[in-house]
């Protein structure tokens, strides 16, 4: 397929849900859960607070995103369920800017299903990847996606970053009150830049079947899948390295402004370091993928790992805020890159029937990284009192998804996987 119009829509989505990734889960959430929600609390306790409902909201997706993608498979329901998390995402993002001081359960809790409604999402627009890409151009439009996502969100955190700053130019008494203004312009935006997906991206239909029906044969179906995906031991291979090392990754995406803070960072920085990852991810996630087209995506996978290996070294050492800097550029270089490339390498691995199915193995498997990396910052930073041990201890997971990686060949999987599928 080479439809501008269905690409562009499809990527358009990132830039959509980038807004809470951003401007929330990345930004403002950490910074006024410490500050606001769980104001009473210590540092350390703060941030095992916020490991557990990161963990808690990645289980919940790990326990629901496999059955539902088979069901979505086989009743064309792709569109139908990612609105669906979508708008529960949307709705809790704006139900964040009710929460009162000091209200830490509530604001965990609102929190948690925002995340469900983000991640979950996610499953469903992964799964439309095949249908809006061919083998020659996956590389690339995954790429787009996430660069599109790098930009949307920038440019809405940039926003919302002077709307802190400056928040009596705005007509707000407090900072408080312009975070929580942010909450909902996340929602608003999310809200309206996901419109194109939902008029302009087709879905291939099937048999219109009931619901009890698709839920019945999905979960038949994902349990024959499961037997499959056995004797699929390559791609059961590649799953777990992606497990592994996407750890990593997502971990440092939800913690580091709580590691900043917990080392004695300016919140100021923080908050404009990760202005940076998004300008400079913009780029840097294009370069990514299109260096994939021209070298290899396995290699550069390894060139993210690497960097990432060295990204947790710098920052156990780190002291200044000008290192923050330092290291929000080494972030922004691999971080679009290396998701766009895993995501582009699975779905060369997968015939498209089954795509939203498989890709809720991808994303049962991401999410489930998502708990165990959280709970490990949790656990270790509660345990020795020292968030820079916390943060070394993510090195485990890219080193293990590194060696795994090793021996994944992915066109003997792709080749393995339609004959075992068909």
């Amino acid at each position: 397929m080479d439809n501008k119009k269905s690409i562009y829509s499809w990527a358009i989505y990132d830039w959509a849900n980038s807004a809470y990734a951003t401007t929330v889960m990345a930004g403002f959430f950490p910074l006024f859960f410490k500050s606001y929600y769980s104001a009473e609390s210590d540092l350390t306790m703060s941030t095992a607070q916020l490991g557990f409902a990161n963990s808690i909201s990645s289980l919940i997706v790990v326990l629901i995103a496999p059955l539902l993608g088979a069901i979505a498979d086989k009743a064309s329901l792709k569109k139908r369920f990612l609105f669906i998390f979508a708008y529960l995402g949307i709705l809790m993002s704006l139900a964040l800017s009710f929460v009162s001081q000091g209200d830490w359960q509530m604001a965990t809790f609102i929190y948690v299903l925002a995340n469900i409604g983000f991640m979950g999402s996610n499953t469903f627009y992964d799964g439309l990847l095949p249908s809006v890409s061919n083998e020659k151009n996956v590389d690339f439009i995954s790429g787009l996606g996430f660069a599109f996502g790098y930009l949307g969100g920038g440019i809405l955190f940039s926003i919302n970053v002077w709307m802190l700053q400056d928040f009596s130019f705005f007509g707000f008494t407090s900072e408080a009150e312009a975070i929580k203004a942010s909450f909902i312009s996340v929602a608003l935006w999310w809200a309206l830049f996901s419109l194109p997906l939902l008029f302009y991206v087709e879905e291939t239909q099937k048999e219109n079947v009931g619901t009890k029906k698709a839920l019945v044969d999905g979960y038949l179906r994902l349990k024959n899948t499961f037997s499959k995906i056995k004797k699929l031991r390559g791609l059961l291979l590649f799953l777990i390295a992606y497990w592994l090392y996407i750890d990593g990754v997502d971990t440092i995406i939800r913690m580091a402004v709580d590691y900043g803070m917990a080392i004695g960072f300016n919140s100021s920085d923080l908050i404009l370091a990760l202005l940076i990852v998004q300008f400079v991810g913009f780029p840097s996630t294009l370069i990514f993928a299109k260096l994939a087209q021209l070298w290899n995506t396995k290699k550069m996978l390894y060139v993210a790992i690497g960097i990432y290996l060295f990204i947790i070294f710098w920052a156990t050492r780190m002291s200044e805020s000008h290192e923050f800097y330092i290291l929000a550029v080494m972030i922004a270089l691999v971080q679009g890159g290396i998701q766009a490339l895993s995501r582009s390498y699975y779905s060369k691995m997968i015939p498209q029937t089954h795509s939203a199915e498989f890709f809720g193995f991808y994303n049962f498997l991401g999410k489930f990284a998502a708990i165990l990396g959280p709970l490990l910052i949790a656990f270790v930073a509660l345990f020795t009192q020292n968030s820079r041990l916390s943060i070394a201890s993510i090195a485990i997971f890219f080193i293990l998804g590194a060696t795994l990686l090793y021996f994944v060949d992915e066109k003997k999987i792709a080749k393995d996987s339609r004959s075992v599928l068909d």
